[in-house]
């Protein structure tokens, strides 16, 4: 099968389309046909080593976590699946990638596909979706009539984070250049800041949950906004010893990552304010509501480019310039 690996950490880490055996799904696990593939940051942080201590890969590793395709075959343990369903997933953090004609997912990180969405539609939703949930829902616990702060709105986390903090009854602020105010304004931002007009920490005020979404000093200056006894939720770091703790990691990470938080962990409690950082992990029932919300059309896919998987490492490099729309998908079988 053709798959898009990368063959080392660096700066030159060799990504490209290669042949590799189709894997053979274990007890637990289901064989997809991938029929296409959503890309993420991260997938663009993995070969740089930036995760090297945390994400297990075994070179080449094929890049890629989200995916939507055909169920080919299951395991013997496999019980809510069978071959020919319409499944999507994401398989972040469990060593192997999507960006593959052929891959294998767990049982308990797959859900069936919505039906209204088609398989390039429904591959832009595992990460981003799973992420906004376990960041608003689980981890912020918000609540309605309470106010949330995205940045970045337009962007794919930021476009699924705002119709899931509506839906959630939440009032929702973000940051976006001008050409993307209607954007957001139509998913249902209700506090949208102009970032080349105006600084977002002169303008909103008494927020109850930040979700961080960009580098910089974003996160110091939006630990102002928010009131007394709220949180942050970082999805980009920087990684905190909690993290360091529920990874199993050593002693010594535990005490880099301790100090690497440091600085916002301190400003953040002079606020009475909370700090963590959130690592998002595959939840095929948590994926399963959130195909309920799709399905129900409570939340839209936002895709801003399709590319044809030959051109898969062109779509890497459209991700990392930073100006999509959405998300950007691979489409891995031409339908």
């Amino acid at each position: 099968m053709k798959a898009l690996t990368f063959k080392r950490y660096g700066k030159s880490p060799e990504i490209g389309l290669v042949d590799l055996p189709r894997p053979v799904p274990k007890a637990d696990e289901l064989l997809v046909q991938v029929h296409a593939a959503g890309l993420n940051p991260i997938d663009n942080m993995i070969p740089t080593g930036m995760f090297k201590p945390v994400l297990h890969f075994q070179l080449p590793a094929t890049l890629g976590s989200d995916l939507a395709g055909i169920v080919l075959a299951v395991g013997s343990q496999v019980t809510r699946f069978k071959p020919g369903d319409a499944v999507f997933a994401s398989i972040f953090d469990l060593g192997h990638g999507s960006l593959a004609e052929f891959a294998v997912v767990p049982e308990s990180a797959a859900a069936l596909k919505p039906e209204n969405l088609d398989f390039v539609q429904a591959a832009s939703i595992p990460m981003v979706g799973l992420t906004a949930w376990q960041a608003l829902k689980e981890r912020a616990h918000l609540q309605a009539g309470q106010k949330v702060f995205i940045p970045a709105g337009s962007g794919g986390i930021g476009t699924f984070a705002i119709q899931l903090a509506k839906h959630l009854g939440a009032t929702v602020g973000t940051t976006v250049s001008t050409g993307n105010i209607e954007l957001v304004r139509a998913l249902g931002a209700d506090e949208v800041v102009d970032y080349k007009q105006q600084q977002f920490e002169n303008v909103l005020r008494g927020y109850n949950t930040v979700l961080g979404t960009v580098r910089g000093d974003a996160l110091e200056k939006a630990i102002g906004i928010l009131k007394p006894g709220s949180q942050i939720v970082s999805l980009i770091g920087p990684l905190d010893a909690a993290f360091a703790r529920a990874r199993g990691l050593n002693v010594l990470l535990r005490f880099v990552f301790g100090l690497m938080s440091a600085k916002i962990r301190r400003l953040a409690a002079k606020r009475k304010v909370a700090y963590s950082f959130l690592f998002v992990h595959p939840d095929g029932a948590q994926l399963t509501e959130i195909g309920a919300l799709l399905d129900a059309q409570r939340i839209k896919p936002v895709i801003d480019q399709v590319f044809p998987f030959e051109q898969a490492k062109a779509a890497l490099a459209y991700l990392a310039a930073g100006h999509a729309k959405g998300k950007v998908v691979v489409r891995i079988k031409p339908e």
